[in-house]
């Protein structure tokens, strides 16, 4: 049984070799039966010279690299596609998730599971900013998606090929591969897990992007925000129904002048909702617009083992 071992890398060439260190000890007891794929995502460091070097001396290392960043999720779907594994282990470059758990995630496999994943009880060096965000981020995708989502996990998990092969099915462009496992269905189990702190190089996702992945994940997986939309709407009628009400009990029974303050308050609410509901609107528009394009993916400039060729993967 073949394993491949996937990790997306954006300018991390300073735990590039450690990674490949711990990799390689963790697959030691499968030997010839595994396969490590290092996806360099368009680095502007050193990152895919230390893949190279890393390639040298561990016959069992591939190492793609990618024409130009495409994001970390395009990234980890590049090595997913290349993976020839039966079992697909997938985690990041930073080693807050640690690969030792491979064999446990292979016994709960061998028991019949198609994905396990893991889940996070504690997520060690992080800030509280940090950890309310995430916090509040599955909850909230949760509440507005149309799947269940496991809570407080990653990319981080062990995954069939029949679980793998469902996924790569599905054709859209925005990626969010966590939900994407989740909504292909089959079995899946979770495993806890400390996530310890990064000790090398820096996050990959401050906050803009951060932002843009919860805008990705919500869309991707619901139309309830485009319900909410809706419903403001309905809400901004109502409210504006009373307000003529008032206006014109004001106007008989006191004989006021309307006042610029309820005005501007009506203007600034309604404006506001407006407003709202164009950005939903041009969320889920601008993804069809994305997917019409129906361009690759990505492309491969580089790859240690040239004479193999990596398909590219079209939308269709």
């Amino acid at each position: 049984m073949l394993i491949s071992v996937v990790v997306p890398c954006m300018n991390e060439e300073a735990s590039v070799p450690y990674l490949v260190e711990r990799l390689t000890q963790t697959i030691a007891p499968y030997g010839a039966r595994a396969e490590i794929l290092l996806v360099d995502d368009g680095s502007s460091d050193d990152t895919w010279a230390e893949i190279q070097r890393a390639g040298q001396s561990c016959p069992q290392l591939r190492g793609i690299r990618l024409s130009a960043n495409r994001g970390h999720q395009v990234a980890l779907t590049a090595g997913l596609e290349a993976a020839k594994g039966e079992r697909i282990f997938m985690l990041d470059a930073d080693l807050q998730d640690p690969p030792e758990l491979l064999g446990d995630m292979m016994g709960m496999m061998d028991r019949g599971y198609d994905v396990v994943y893991g889940r996070r009880k504690e997520r060690q060096g992080e800030t509280v900013f940090k950890r309310a965000t995430a916090w509040m981020f599955y909850r909230a995708l949760n509440a507005m998606s149309d799947i269940e989502i496991p809570r407080d996990t990653g990319d981080f998990r062990l995954v069939s090929r029949k679980a793998l092969d469902a996924v790569l099915s599905m054709p859209e462009r925005a990626r969010f591969v966590r939900g994407m496992f989740a909504w292909a269905g089959f079995s899946q189990v979770g495993i806890e897990y400390t996530r310890a702190p990064r000790e090398l190089g820096e996050t990959k996702y401050p906050l803009r992007k951060m932002m843009r992945f919860a805008v990705d994940a919500m869309t991707a997986f619901s139309t309830k925000p485009l319900k909410f939309a809706t419903r403001m709407s309905f809400a901004s009628l109502a409210f504006s129904f009373l307000m003529m009400i008032y206006v014109m009990h004001s106007l008989i029974v006191y004989q006021t002048a309307p006042g610029w303050a309820s005005v501007v308050l009506v203007i600034s609410l309604f404006s506001g909702v407006q407003l709202l509901t164009l950005g939903i609107l041009g969320e889920y528009i601008g993804r069809l617009y994305v997917e019409a394009k129906n361009r690759p993916l990505y492309f491969v400039s580089e790859d240690t083992r040239s004479a193999e060729t990596l398909p590219l993967r079209k939308v269709v």
